[in-house]
C-alpha cells in the first residue's frame, strides 16, 4: 500500500537508504545517515509541501520516494528532483514502478511541471527503468561526482509531467 510518509517511518527508511550510501553509487552521499537526519529529510520536504511517500507492506516499509528542490533559483520552482529507494531484499517486484507513478501522480497535482532523476552513468538498470517511467537522458557530465575512490560521470534524466504515460 502507498501511503504518506510518518515521522516514525524514519527508522525503516534509513535502514533501507543507508544500505545504498555503503554499498552502491546510486546515491552519492558518503556518509550513513541517522534516524534524527531522516526525520529531519522527512520533516523538511513535508514542509516545502512536497510528496514523500512510502510503499508499506504487512506493516514493514519495503521502498520510499520524494522529490525536493532540483535548484535554489525561483525560476526552477516547477522542476524537482526525485529520489525512490526499494529495501535491497525487494528489488526487481515492481514497488519501484509503483512509488514512481505515484509519485508522479502527486507532483502533476501539485503543479509540477519537470522531473529530474540524478543517476550514476554505470547504473544500467536505474537507466533503463527511468527509460521505462518514461524520462529522457537530457544531460552528461564528467567525473562530477567521487564515491569509493573513484570519479563517477553523472546523468541528468528528466520528464516533462505533460508527457508522462
Amino acid at each position: 500500500m502507498i501511503r504518506k510518509v510518518k515521522l516514525t517511518d524514519a527508522e525503516n527508511i534509513v535502514n533501507i537508504y543507508n544500505y545504498y550510501i555503503k554499498e552502491t553509487t546510486v546515491t552519492f552521499e558518503i556518509e550513513e545517515l541517522t534516524i534524527k537526519d531522516m526525520e529531519m529529510r522527512i520533516e523538511k520536504t513535508l514542509d516545502s509541501g512536497y510528496p514523500f511517500i512510502v510503499y508499506e507492506e504487512d506493516g514493514k516499509i519495503k521502498g520510499y520516494a520524494y522529490v525536493k528542490k532540483w535548484r535554489e533559483r525561483a525560476s526552477y520552482k516547477n522542476t524537482l528532483e526525485t529520489s525512490v529507494y526499494v529495501d535491497n531484499n525487494m528489488k526487481n517486484n515492481g514497488i519501484g514502478r509503483i512509488l514512481y507513478k505515484a509519485l508522479i501522480k502527486e507532483c502533476k497535482d501539485i503543479g509540477v511541471h519537470v522531473l529530474i532523476g540524478v543517476l550514476s552513468d554505470t547504473n544500467f538498470i536505474s537507466k533503463k527503468f527511468h527509460e521505462n517511467i518514461g524520462f529522457k537522458k537530457t544531460g552528461h557530465f564528467r567525473e562530477v561526482a567521487n564515491k569509493f575512490n573513484k570519479f563517477i560521470d553523472v546523468e541528468f534524466w528528466s520528464l516533462i509531467l505533460k508527457e508522462a504515460r
